[in-house]
This record gives structure tokens, sequence and C-alpha cells, in this order.
């Protein structure tokens, strides 16, 4: 199956949604420091056999290697003129693309994709399956009214939407081909006094209609059909409508979260394990958390975490990155996914795979329960 072109790819979404290339070419300043807390890599949650070398892929063309589901994948695949029969799966919420091809075929296509889309890639780990975008501002979201469109356009470093998006593209080796995940991160800049004359970066929501937004365009690039890709942003619950800069003193009521008592040691879901995987992932994704590794088979997601008392701010610490704060030394931890029947327990464990109730522990499962209810 051949690739959709660009002129597909901009018929079909002439809503313009989404503008990541005007602010590609504007001056750089939306990217963020590497991390300050980047810790060695765990190598023990690695799939035993390795990885597939670039001699092996030679030797064994043209059929693609087998690879058993979790194995890493290989960062000097070629990759193919075709991504084979690409679908969009779906459970409840959740909505994922799943081709044909491995993911050592896929991975060069995924980078590309960002890239044509205006941003950079920052993160690229083939041995995990992660691939992070730099924070970019959405220049689609700007107002078009008349000062905008006869005079902005001269200056339009002039103006700003105040708000900075990142995604973050998760790979998972199935038997059948490859899954693959978006998930959305976003923050929002806050006036921080009542005088207008100081702002700092917050958080805002996951924004699941940039998410499918994505993925519908992603589908189309890996050969998928259009009325697929429609379907997929209109089956999106619409958002409520953005203002055209959030900055605003105080900025947007963060959801309260409940005390860390309130907090169980495990949380029970009403899901499969399968589903429940999906979900862990997204929801660990959408909260930024650095995932060294995984593990399905046995059910690991591998993770390190800052306590936020400690470093100011919580995990994924751009914040610190962006004002040069120091960091909390991170610690590792286990989020557990185990199957009980048709329902699955989630839990947090240690490094050494025992069960942890630390306060760390139940932050993380604190982000994690309104997701999964």
């Amino acid at each position: 199956m051949s690739f959709a072109g660009c002129s597909t790819l901009g018929n079909m979404f002439s809503s313009d949604k989404v503008d990541y290339q005007t602010a590609s070419r504007q001056t750089q300043g939306l990217d963020i420091p590497p991390d300050l807390t980047q810790l060695a890599r765990d190598n023990r949650a690695q799939v035993q056999g390795g990885s597939i070398t670039a001699s092996a892929l030679s030797a064994a063309r043209p059929a693609a290697p087998a690879a058993a589901p979790g194995q890493a994948l290989a960062a000097n695949s070629v990759a193919p003129n075709a991504a084979g029969k690409v679908k969009l799966e779906r459970a409840g919420t959740e909505r994922w693309l799943h081709a044909d091809a491995t993911p050592e075929q896929i991975w060069p296509q995924l980078r590309a994709f960002w890239q044509e889309r205006g941003l950079e890639v920052v993160k690229d780990q083939p041995d995990v399956g992660v691939m992070e975008t730099n924070w970019a501002e959405n220049r689609a979201k700007l107002p078009q009214d008349f000062i905008r469109q006869s005079i902005g356009r001269l200056f339009d470093g002039l103006y700003s939407t105040g708000e900075r998006d990142m995604y973050r593209t998760r790979v998972e080796r199935s038997a059948s081909g490859t899954d693959i995940f978006i998930s959305h991160r976003g923050m929002q800049e806050v006036y921080t006094s009542q005088s207008r004359d100081s702002t700092s970066w917050q958080n805002r929501p996951s924004d699941p209609s940039l998410e499918a937004e994505m993925l519908s365009r992603l589908l189309l690039k890996l050969g998928g059909q259009e009325t697929a890709a429609q379907a997929i942003v209109a089956e999106t619950p619409a958002q409520p409508a953005a203002q055209a800069s959030p900055l605003a003193v105080g900025g947007e009521t963060a959801r309260p979260r409940r005390p860390l008592s309130e907090v169980p040691d495990s949380l029970a879901v009403a899901d499969g394990f399968d589903r429940a995987w999906r979900r862990v992932g997204l929801s660990l994704d959408r909260h930024g958390f650095t995932i060294e590794d995984r593990d399905r088979a046995a059910g690991l997601f591998y993770l390190r975490y800052a306590d936020p008392e400690k470093a100011g701010q919580e995990e994924p610490n751009f914040f610190q990155r962006l004002f040069g704060a120091k960091a909390a030394t991170p610690t590792r931890y286990r989020v557990s996914v185990k199957a009980e029947g048709d329902k699955s327990t989630v839990r947090v464990l240690d490094e050494r795979g025992q069960a942890v109730a630390d306060d760390n522990a139940k932050r993380i499962l604190n982000l994690l329960m309104d997701d999964l209810k």
C-alpha cells in the first residue's frame, strides 16, 4: 500500500486545526533543555534475545524478522516504502493504530511524520519504543480577525496563543505487527500577579481532540484510508472552545487532588489485562512520566519519579528545565498491571519488585486514579 501524499493530507485537513510549522519558523525559544534528572538506563526489563541488528535484518530480507511481543526496537533498521495494512483500533475511549509492519519498519516513518508537522523529535528511543517532540505553539489557534489578517502577519512574532503542546508516540510490538499510541501534553502561560508584570508556565489538561487529529494524520501517512482518518476526528468528543490567549491571573484552576491518606495502596480496574495495560500506559504518557522500559509479558512499566516536595515541581520537571531550578534525585519505580479474571489490579513496586506505599507511590496512584475510573 502506498503512502498518502502531502497534498492529500492538506486537502483533507483544510480546517487547519494544527499549525506547528509556522511556529517552527519563528525564533527558536520553545524547546526545553534536556532532562536534568536523567538516570542511566535500567536494562533488566529487556526481553531476552536482544535487538535486531542491521546485518540480521539484511540477511532476512525480504521478509521482516520475527520478534517476540515487547522486544526492543533496532535503532538501525531500514524503513520500507509502505507500512502494510494500517487500521484504527478502539476500546472504549482509547484509540490507537495497528500496522502489519514491524516496529523497526514503522520507526523512521514516525520520525518523518513529526518533522513534516513542523515538530522536532527531541527524544528518540527505539529501544523502549518512545518518541517525543519538542514543545511548540499551535499557531492555528491565533484569531483570524481583520487586524491579524491585514497587519498582524507582517509582525507574526508579536502574537502568541500562550500555549505550548508536545506529543509522545509509544510503539508496542504485537503478535501481528505494531500498535501505535499518541498522547498529548500541554502547558499554558499565566500571569502570576495582579499587576500582570510576570508570568509562569503551568500544566493544562491533555486534549483528546489534538490526539485524534494527529492519529488521523498519521493513519494517512502510513497508507490508511481517508474515511477511517475522518472517523477518528468525528468520533472524538468536542472540546470546549479555547480563548485566543489563556493568559489570566492565576491561570486555569487545577483539578483538586485528594489527600494522600485517601489514596489506596492499589487500584482495582474493571478491565481485563489488555485494556488495563493500554489505559495505564496512556495515563503515564499523558502525565509525562519518564518510562525507562516496559515488559508487557510481566505487566510492568519501569519509570522514575522525583518527589515534588523536594523538587518543587512534580514529574516531568519541565518547569525546572525552563527556569533552571535544581532537580531532586529521582527514584525508580515499577507500575504493575496484574490480571485477576476479567479485572486488573494496579500497584506501585520498588526497584526490587516489592510493593510500596510511600508518598511517591501514593502520588503516582493519585494521578492514575481519575484516568482509570
